[in-house]
């Protein structure tokens, strides 16, 4: 499988995203998290194809600008969703299944059958789950860093705190993935980006 290189993928968000606004947004938290998960690889070690992994963390948020409003205004209420968007258009554009996947199955810890019934979420009944090393690293790393406003850096444990909302499980598999991983040294890429620490 041919790798897109980062070029390419910045291309692409700029043809998907609605304003400039909406690009320095997602773009820059999707560096980011590739960012997070690049210090998080070097760090342990792991034997992950780290190509896949930068691409996956660059083009895991791309669904997100299908939420945008015609003002500029990203929607909040089917934000579940901008994962399986970001599978569609990937698809759309000719990906293989296995980058379209970073898209669908980074959200939280995953999404399963049993959460879509159970919280009654706007997505076709399916497991959204990372399953390879690449894909739950690039999952777990999207959650030390938030595109609200203004956009933040989350430790584990302010993370962890807004995980438990879905349940004590999730939180669990979201420690079992820090004892995986490790937690990234986030004061430099604050610095770097501007964005607080919460």
């Amino acid at each position: 499988m041919d790798v897109p290189m980062v070029d390419d993928i910045r291309a692409l968000h700029e043809k998907y995203a609605p304003t400039r606004a909406a690009f320095d947004l997602v773009y820059t938290h999707c560096e980011i998290v590739w960012k997070v998960a690049e210090q998080l690889l070097a760090a342990d070690g792991h034997r992950l194809d780290a190509d896949l992994v930068r691409a996956g963390a660059l083009l895991h948020d791309i669904g997100v600008y299908r939420l945008f409003d015609d003002a500029g205004r990203l929607g909040v209420g089917e934000y579940v969703r901008h994962g399986v968007l970001g599978h569609e258009i990937l698809r759309q554009e000719g990906f293989p299944e296995r980058l379209c996947r970073f898209c669908s199955c980074h959200t939280g810890v995953g999404i399963t059958r049993h959460d879509i019934h159970r919280l009654e979420l706007p997505l076709p009944p399916a497991d959204y789950v990372a399953e390879t090393g690449e894909e739950q690293l690039v999952m777990y790393a999207d959650k030390f860093h938030t595109k609200t406003t203004p956009p933040a850096f989350l430790s584990f444990d302010a993370s962890a705190a807004r995980m438990r909302r879905f349940g004590t499980e999730k939180v669990d598999v979201f420690h079992a993935l820090r004892g995986r991983f490790g937690e990234p040294d986030l004061v430099p890429l604050s610095a770097r980006y501007g964005h607080e620490r919460i």
